[in-house]
This record gives structure tokens, sequence and C-alpha cells, in this order.
């Protein structure tokens, strides 16, 4: 049978019991993938090893293990009108919204030839990025600029799907430098251009919200590929371009 956490809308059905003879659907998902001989790290996409009904499934999980964390913190989750549903807001926040990059396919892009051989600079950005830190879970949050040096054989995609993309690898808790050399490998890999730079400046809030607190402090890195790093005139047009478009 069912437990249910009583909340201010009703009732949470944690650890809801499907097919699998009560077996907890995360369970379930982790042994199909360790089946596999695939990877649940936390900035992995795990989307083709759900079967269909078990997002929801995963939810409703997901909102009773958080209603056991909030209790142990402490925290009154019936006396309280504050907190009632926050657990079921937590589990649908974690797996619909800011970790949705893990669960989600990969969203749509359709490629265009590069009928006119564009061989110049393209720069896309900044790109709004929203991603968590993977050891605490605080909020990333930054931006992103694209640089293509494409050739005629290279795959063009429209401009809004460079969005797209981004979001799809950054909601997922993960390191800032793994992150934007995800995100370099899944454009190398649709666009296949000459060249490729990403560069990322964001304000983690596990700096800034607990540890040393420094309200200031930002992360900048980079990825370079194919000719900005061989050539040292176009990867120095591509960062003075970029200083004009931070200011």
């Amino acid at each position: 049978m069912a437990s249910r956490v009583g909340t201010g809308s009703g009732a949470i059905e944690a650890g809801r019991e499907s097919e699998g003879g009560g077996t907890p659907v995360a369970d379930r998902i982790r042994e199909r993938i360790r089946r596999a001989r695939g990877r649940f790290h936390a900035n992995d996409n795990i989307s083709a090893y759900l079967e269909e009904g078990e997002l929801e499934q995963l939810r409703l999980e997901v909102a009773g293990k958080v209603e056991e964390l909030l209790r142990a913190l402490l925290i009154d989750t019936e006396g309280d009108h504050n907190t009632q549903d926050t657990a079921r807001r937590v589990a649908k926040m974690y797996l619909m919204e800011v970790f949705a990059g893990r669960y989600v396919t990969q969203p749509k892009v359709t490629e265009f030839p590069n009928v006119r051989h564009l061989n110049e600079l393209m720069i896309v950005g900044p790109v709004t990025v929203r991603s968590a830190c993977s050891h605490h879970l605080c909020p990333i949050i930054g931006r992103i600029w694209v640089g293509v040096m494409p050739n005629e054989h290279s795959a063009l995609i429209g401009l809004s799907k460079y969005a797209r993309l981004v979001e799809w690898v950054m909601t997922r808790p993960q390191i800032q430098e793994e992150a934007i050399t995800q995100l370099a490998e899944l454009l190398q890999d649709k666009m296949q251009p000459d060249g490729l730079a990403i560069v990322m400046e964001a304000d983690h809030y596990c700096m800034q919200w607990r540890g040393v607190k420094d309200m200031d402090s930002k992360m900048t890195n980079s990825v370079m590929r194919g000719s900005f790093l061989k050539n040292p005139d176009l990867r120095k047009e591509f960062l003075s371009l970029l200083t004009d478009r931070k200011d």
C-alpha cells in the first residue's frame, strides 16, 4: 500500500508502488541503466532509460523523499501553511525545471546546409545560463557566448536553437568546466565547423550563499576547438568582440 504524506492540497503519494512488485521507480531505472552498462552521473542525460509514465512516478517518489528531508530538518509541513505543499513543489522544480536536462530528450534542432559557403566568424550570445553546482545543488547563473567558424560543409542551425541546446545541457547539476565542454562536444557534432569557441561567465551561489559568502566573485572559462586553437588572430578577434558585447 502506498504511504501518504499530508499536504495543504490533500496528499502526496510518496514511494508509490507500481509495476515491478513495489520496487521504487528510482531503483528500477537505476537497475535498467546498470544492466545497459550506462551511466547516471549528475550531468548525464538518462532519458533513454525512462519508460512511459515513469517520470511522473518519479516525481511522486521524489516528493515523498523531500517530505522526509523536511521532517528531518524539523520543518513543520502540517501546521505551517507555507510548507504544506513544499515537497510537491520541490520535486516538480527538480524534475521538470532545474534538472530537466537529465530527464528529457534532446530538443529537435533543424540543421541547414551552408549553401552560401559562409566562412566568416559568427558569434551568438549572450545566452542566459541557469544551472546548479553538483557539490551543493546551489544555483549557477550566468551567460554564454558561442563563436563558430563554419566551412562549406558545415551544418547551420537557427539562432534560437543555440539557446535551446544551451538550456538542455545546462539544466543539470554539474561543474562549469565540464558543462561547457559538454556543450562544445554537442555543437561540434551537430555543425562540424572549422572552429568552435565557447565562453561562459557565471555567478556561483555555492560561493555567494554559503562558504566564503563572496558576492563579487564570478567564474569565467572557455573552450576553444579547431581554428580557434590554431589561429591566434581568430581567437583574438573573437575575444575582442566578446569584450565589446560584455560592455
